[in-house]
């Protein structure tokens, strides 16, 4: 992965995100490189005002767009200003008293943007435990009754940050997929404070059970998939372990033990406040004990549908031998892609280069349409 700030990987790893986000309309890369000039990579409010800064300034863009009535450039200014403020808002901490209003702000700036999609995407409250997991239905345009791909994030990631490749390319191929902000993720965890689970399929399995029930005049409830990004690796697996409804998997990036991630990993890393808010403990040594559960021993071999792996060998967030685990554990039909080091698309779930996803989503198309 290139590094825009040399031997700095989480700053530049936001660097890459963003500029490959920005081929699906998540940024514009003079902004993006504007934002990077103003950070310090030892400064981490340095990296929280840059993002601010630029998305503040996107947003107020696109309000004028709104009001002049000038559609298509509001659309895609809203989300461009979505994207820059979610990044902002990731690494804010807990206690930052901005986090929750930039997290509204962003929010609000891609639900302005959908508004205005030819094809707006349908936004659903799905039912879960006396409280509700939010999400989007994004529709082919032009097709009727697709097969469908729930999808969830990783970590406490938000459900519309999917729209920026994945939601396009499964779209592309004529598949509908339900983003999700599933236990620990997005509107889930701020809003509604529902902490993530070792049992993910449990949420999968309300979902599934939601499109079956009432979705059925715009996807096809015979065919649904599952899939995740990131620590989702682990959350898709579970899911398709336990609910044999589920007709494809897909694993982009994943994740055997995620207490093996994290088990040596010092209490101060850039991601720990946000494990520790996810599991709902109050210090590192705490959130490890409740990470032991989340491994798919046991679990991987009773996946029975078909399932992709991708890895990129330059993960440095989840190493590859999660990968070859998962892969080695499974019984059912499957396939593991791992992009190799000396390209790029290599890093923590390609998020260097998308054009490396060409084939996982190829694969699910004739799977799911099978």
């Amino acid at each position: 992965m290139w590094h825009y700030f040399p031997g700095q990987y989480m700053p530049s790893y936001q660097v890459n995100r963003a500029l490959t986000q920005a081929h699906y309309g998540g940024g514009e890369f003079a902004e993006i490189l504007e934002v990077a000039s103003e950070i310090d990579p030892l400064d981490r409010e340095s990296f929280n005002r840059a993002w601010v800064k630029m998305g503040d300034k996107v947003y107020d863009k696109a309000e004028a767009y709104a009001q002049a009535n000038q559609r298509v450039s509001a659309r895609r200014t809203y989300l461009r200003a979505f994207n820059y403020l979610r990044t902002a808002e990731f690494f804010m901490t807990l206690h930052d008293e901005r986090k929750i209003p930039y997290y509204l702000k962003c929010r609000d700036a891609f639900i302005k943007a959908i508004d205005l999609f030819d094809e707006r995407p349908i936004t659903v409250d799905i039912p879960f435990e006396g409280s509700i997991l939010p999400a989007y239905l994004f529709k082919p345009v032009g097709v009727a009754n697709p097969p469908v791909v729930v999808m969830f994030g990783g970590l406490d990631s938000l459900a519309e940050e999917l729209y920026f490749g994945i939601a396009q390319h499964l779209n592309e191929r004529g598949i509908a997929m339900m983003a999700v902000d599933g236990p620990g993720q997005g509107a889930a965890l701020r809003l509604n404070h529902i902490h993530t689970r070792y049992d993910y399929n449990v949420a999968g399995t309300a979902v599934l059970d939601y499109i079956i029930e009432n979705l059925g005049e715009h996807v096809d409830t015979a065919r649904v998939g599952v899939g995740a990004v990131s620590m989702g690796g682990y959350m898709a697996a579970r899911c398709a372990a336990f609910e044999p409804r589920f007709k494809v998997c897909m694993i982009f990036g994943a994740v055997w033990s995620y207490y093996d991630i994290w088990k040596n990993r010092p209490d101060n890393h850039p991601l720990a406040e946000i494990v520790q808010h996810i599991v709902g403990a109050d210090n590192m040594t705490e959130a490890r004990e409740r990470l032991k559960y989340f491994t798919l021993e046991g679990v991987a071999e009773k996946i029975q549908c078909p399932t992709y792996i991708l890895h990129g060998e330059d993960d440095r967030q989840n190493f590859v031998e999660n990968a070859y685990k998962v892969n080695d554990a499974l019984t059912c039909e499957h396939v593991m892609e791992i992009v190799p080091k000396e390209e790029s698309g290599s890093a923590h779930c390609s998020v260097d280069d998308f054009t490396k996803t060409f084939n996982m989503y190829d694969w699910i198309e004739k799977k799911i349409k099978s």
